[in-house]
């Protein structure tokens, strides 16, 4: 690799040109991918050879991909998209300016604007804008001898023939067989005799979401997608869903941080529209805190009574916050997974509960000894401080474990209900529960 750059960075084209070909496709697209000048992004990529070229296409970032089919003549774009699954070409289309798109897409095939199209008329994010239309399909009356001569003739058009789909005459999905039950039975013997009839499948208006739990459920490497009616349309390779699965990651790990998601790497995203993405919840999050600096304004007297309570204030509420976010993980973790639901409320209650009894009264045992110890403090003082302290470990745990089930109840993402927001909402019951309690056990 290091070889490579030399000779990029000499701009040696001619013997890059004979070692780039003998890279791996993945490699040659994180060599482009990290030039920084585009126009040697371009030159690279155009050193490759014509059957190579989309498939490193392919593996390319949709930024780079978006400036480098624009760089390219029409000719060479539309060539680039022919080669193309028809899934990647219509994601890499779905992202582009109408003008361009129509330049690219005139000197297409009339079969790929076909598929394209066909695959662009499903909603963002489900199953049918996923999917690749080119798979492989058998009739139920086959003998396992026309199915091999049928995957000789044609199979090396498809994206996989690992697995095959047997079809009835109105095209619904009747079972799978995979390659190896074609090689190691009898060429006599019907397809529909040894195919798998019990075939984990998905809809074309399903989340792509659901989509990854069910392959995740089944353990399967492709799931074949069907219309309302049960005709075959498409397939998922595990690929796409790998694609998924991080982008879904990513998404949730955007809004746990109250983050907007956004689909661009963080170095290709402008200041303006970083900015964009933090500024809305960081102004919510800000006017939500004005809550917790009212609960102090009303309780002055007792904190000019006793000063002291001031210190242990950012304590009582990093913990309260760090402790619904430990919660909150866990079960936006499980909610993902499908682990939890709605009707799991009452147990998840009723283990927090316990879990929360126990972390506060461990902490609050360790916290008093050092009150008394280290801080030098009175025992009522000290006594105040950690009954806050396990009470609102509780209130936190609770907030963080229900918040996010009762967001997906109503049709929010549960990760919204993440950290940011619990702090928020814990800072505010910590400082309530520690001034009630200040004020019933010191007499305020």
């Amino acid at each position: 690799m290091e070889e490579i750059y030399d000779l990029i960075e000499n701009k040696n084209y001619k013997e890059l040109k004979k070692q780039i070909v003998e890279l791996n496709e993945a490699d040659i697209a994180e060599i482009i991918e990290d030039l920084e000048d585009e126009k040697e992004q371009l030159k690279v990529f155009r050193l490759l050879p014509k059957d190579m070229a989309a498939d490193i296409f392919a593996n390319i970032s949709i930024d780079i991909q978006q400036k480098l089919i624009t760089s390219l003549s029409t000719k060479e774009a539309g060539q680039i998209i022919d080669n193309l699954e028809a899934d990647d070409a219509a994601d890499l289309i779905e992202e582009m300016p109408a003008n361009i798109v129509t330049k690219i897409l005139s000197n297409t095939t009339a079969e790929t604007r076909k598929d394209i199209n066909y695959l662009l008329k499903y909603p963002v994010n489900s199953a049918g804008s996923i999917m690749n239309i080119d798979f492989f399909d058998l009739k139920e009356n086959n003998t396992i001898g026309e199915a091999i001569n049928k995957i000789r003739k044609s199979g090396e058009e498809k994206e996989t023939i690992d697995v095959c789909f047997v079809l009835d005459k109105s095209r619904k999905l009747l079972g799978s067989i995979e390659l190896k039950d074609l090689l190691f039975n009898s060429p006599d013997k019907l397809v529909k005799d040894i195919m798998n009839d019990n075939v984990a499948f998905s809809y074309t208006y399903e989340d792509q979401e659901e989509v990854a739990s069910k392959f995740s459920k089944y353990d399967v490497n492709i799931m074949p997608v069907v219309d309302s009616e049960n005709r075959l349309v498409g397939m998922v390779t595990s690929d796409d869903i790998i694609d998924v699965i991080e982008k879904e990651a990513t998404e949730d790990i955007e809004k746990m941080a109250a983050i907007s998601p956004s689909d661009k790497p963080y170095l290709r995203t402008g200041v303006f529209e970083t900015y964009a993405m933090r500024i809305p919840w960081l102004l919510i999050l800000m006017i939500s805190a004005t809550f917790t600096g009212k609960i102090i304004q009303h309780y002055e007297d007792a904190l000019a009574a006793y000063v002291v309570l001031t210190s242990f204030i950012p304590m009582l509420m990093d913990t309260g916050g760090n402790a619904g976010g430990q919660a909150s993980a866990t079960i936006i973790r499980g909610l993902s997974l499908n682990e939890i639901d709605f009707s799991d409320s009452f147990k998840v209650v009723f283990k927090e509960l316990r879990v929360s009894f126990l972390i506060g009264l461990t902490l609050a045992v360790a916290n008093f000894i050092k009150l008394l110890v280290i801080d030098k403090v009175s025992t009522s003082i000290a006594f105040v401080v950690c009954l806050s302290l396990v009470v609102t470990i509780c209130f936190a745990k609770m907030i963080g474990s229900l918040l996010p089930i009762g967001a997906k109840k109503i049709g929010f993402d549960p990760a919204v209900m993440a950290s940011p927001f619990i702090t928020t909402l814990v800072d505010a019951i910590s400082l309530f529960t520690y001034f009630k309690f200040a004020t019933i056990i010191l007499g305020l």
